[in-house]
């Protein structure tokens, strides 16, 4: 556990780890040295093919596009991906791995010492390999091969095969031992690829195929035709559709003169029964001339009135309104005018009677509806049984209409299929003029390379790359052993990390011996034990550690030697006491999770301090010392690293500091 705050720290991570590094370093050196010196070389032979458009590679077959019963999708597969799967087929690859076989089994060896000592080494390792085989197939382990089997598996992993986004040409590439063995592969593999692909492709057999097919299709046509012309003459139309649409609209022309007629009749009978009605109540005749004037006794009367209202006018002028005279004559009016309003005003005569031109005028109107309503009643049962005769011929049609519709779907799908069958008897025939002749649509832009020049391994850069190579895998193999390494080498984020405060941190003297920085560290510990409670209580100091020879003893000792300059009065006991009042007592508890006595100490102690020597102690180990402090006793006052070492050499820190 290292806090990296600088480039001081990563440093120190360097020299913590620094043999790791060295082993690292050297290994992945060793290892591009040797296999710059040791490793066979190889060679590689290309050549290309361009795939033209044809038949053989559409997205979409021919045969199996002629009736699509979906959609295609918008997304088309790429046709060379075909052309790769067959090139690095089994077929092919057992095919070259058994020419192979039989053109070295007809090589002479080779002249060269070398190649001749390569040669022995090989048989050597084969032989061992034969040998490892057997026992492996006789475990039951794996399963016998044959050499071409197991050859042709070398080969395909020795051969590749790709073309770029959107190209036509597919870019071979065959690895080998030897530059012409290479060259010589390559153009097997080529020609085998395309007298397979001939063979696969050819189509041989198509055009008595399709032959057949036309004839077949010719005697479907005839006797769908003989069917549906039968059908056509008993429904006597030219086609089940047209015969039902000319039926449905003179049915529907029918009802709907029909409903009018209904509508009119129920209204004609609506108005002959209203102006029967009518007429009854009618007079036959009426008054045409009539002679009306005032009545004799009426205007007597009247004339008294006036004579007897000028009277009363006149005597007012002599008399008041309270003399009997004029009492008499109001009266008297007063009788005048009531007989007047009993008496009839007008009184008739003369009149002239003429018949009613009102009756006559409906009687009339009846007679004409009524000759109205006899005629819709004919149109009504003419159109009501022409209606029943065309929804029988109609039913007619439809019980019909299912066969026709079949006989006519499939007289369709029958000349379509002609067509289909003689466009393809004529490519079928094209086809195999071109295979006859072995034209297909592959040609080869590039013939089989020779290259002399290696392609692995690259020796010289691979002795270039050797030292920072190895440096960059000793770094990488740094940073791993930094991620696992659970020790604690020194008190960075121990507070942190362990939520306990750090008293100190106290240098390794085994180099250097005890120097100021040594002294600094004890006098913090100094400073850290509250001694303003010594003279009142005492003070009980506990030294614990996980395990043993963590420095407890020796941390015990020099702490009481520096409290004794200091004039404090100090103890230093291995067993549990408690510290009298004006007394420091030092408890040695050391490995705490091997000794039990310790708990016995620690329960006397009034301050626990817990002693960790620094690239010794894991993590792990102090959480669960910690723990085990904490459970017990409720507390743990501080943490001491002991034994802290600086990796880096100080020249290297004083170079730094230039």
């Amino acid at each position: 556990m290292i806090d990296i705050r600088s480039f001081r720290d990563l440093l120190r991570l360097f020299f913590i780890f620094r043999r790791e590094f060295r082993i690292a370093c050297v290994l992945t050196v060793l290892m591009a040295v040797g296999g710059a010196f040791l490793m066979s070389p190889k060679f590689e032979s290309e050549s290309r093919l361009l795939v033209k458009a044809g038949r053989e590679n559409l997205t979409v077959p021919l045969d199996a596009g002629d009736r699509q019963t979906v959609l295609a999708p918008t997304t088309q597969r790429d046709p060379i991906i075909d052309e790769e799967k067959m090139l690095t087929g089994r077929p092919v690859v057992l095919q070259v791995a058994r020419l192979y076989l039989q053109e070295m089994a007809s090589q002479p060896p080779p002249q060269s010492l070398w190649k001749r000592v390569k040669l022995m080494v090989k048989k050597g390792l084969d032989g061992v390999l034969d040998g490892v085989r057997t026992v492996t197939q006789w475990m039951g382990l794996t399963e016998a091969q044959s050499p071409e089997d197991r050859l042709a598996s070398k080969l395909a992993d020795r051969f590749t095969v790709s073309h770029g986004p959107g190209s036509n040409v597919m870019e071979l590439r065959f690895v080998w031992d030897d530059p012409l063995v290479a060259q010589r592969v390559m153009q097997t593999w080529v020609k085998v690829y395309l007298d397979e692909r001939t063979a696969v492709l050819g189509r041989k057999s198509l055009v008595t195929f399709y032959e057949g097919k036309v004839s077949d299709a010719d005697q479907q046509i005839a006797s769908s035709k003989a069917l549906w012309r039968e059908r056509l003459e008993k429904i006597q139309g030219v086609s089940a559709q047209e015969r039902i649409d000319t039926l449905t609209k003179r049915l529907n022309d029918l009802r709907t003169r029909r409903a009018e007629i209904v509508a009119e009749r129920d209204a004609l009978q609506q108005g002959l029964s209203y102006a029967s009605g009518r007429a009854r109540s009618l007079p036959r005749e009426t008054v045409s001339e009539r002679d009306m004037g005032y009545g004799p006794t009426w205007l007597a009367l009247n004339n008294q009135l006036a004579e007897l209202k000028r009277q009363r006018v006149d005597a007012l002028r002599t008399f008041k309104e309270t003399a009997p005279t004029i009492v008499s004559i109001n009266e008297a009016i007063a009788a005048l005018e009531a007989q007047l309003k009993a008496e009839g005003k007008s009184v008739q005569r003369s009149e002239k009677r003429t018949p009613n031109e009102l009756g006559s005028t409906i009687e009339r109107n009846q007679l004409e509806k009524s000759v109205r309503l006899a005629e819709l009643n004919t149109f009504s049962t003419s159109y009501d049984k022409e209606i029943t005769a065309l929804e029988q011929a109609r039913r007619q049609v439809l019980a019909n209409e299912p066969e026709l519709a079949r006989l006519e779907q499939a007289l369709a799908v029958a000349e379509k299929s002609r067509v289909l069958y003689l466009d393809n008897l004529e490519k079928a025939r094209i086809d195999q003029a071109l295979d006859d002749n072995r034209i297909n649509n592959i040609a080869v832009i590039e013939s089989a390379t020779f290259n002399p020049a290696r392609v692995s391994p690259k020796s010289l850069l691979m002795l270039m790359l050797a030292l920072p190579a190895g440096a960059l895998v000793g770094l990488l193999v740094i940073y791993l052993r930094s991620l696992a390494d659970q020790r604690i080498h020194d008190g960075g984020r121990i507070e942190q990390r362990f939520g306990v405060p750090l008293w100190s941190t106290i240098k390794d003297t085994a180099d250097g011996g005890e120097d100021n920085e040594f002294h600094a560290s004890l006098y913090r510990i100094y400073g850290m034990l509250p001694l303003d409670r010594v003279a009142d209580k005492g003070l009980t100091v506990a030294l614990t550690s996980s395990r043993p020879q963590e420095g407890v003893s020796f941390i015990a000792r020099r702490l009481h030697t520096l409290l004794q300059t200091q004039g404090v009065t100090v103890r230093l006991s291995e067993e549990a006491t408690v510290a009298e009042p004006g007394e420091v007592v030092l408890l040695e508890a050391a490995a705490l999770l091997h000794n039990r006595e310790a708990f016995v100490k620690l329960s006397r102690a009034d301050i626990i301090v817990l002693v960790v020597e620094a690239r010794a102690s894991t993590v792990p180990v102090v959480d669960n010392a910690l723990g085990m402090l904490r459970t017990a006793f409720n507390k743990v006052d501080g943490i001491i690293i002991n034994r802290r070492r600086f990796e880096v050499p100080p020249h290297v820190l004083r170079w730094l500091q230039r």
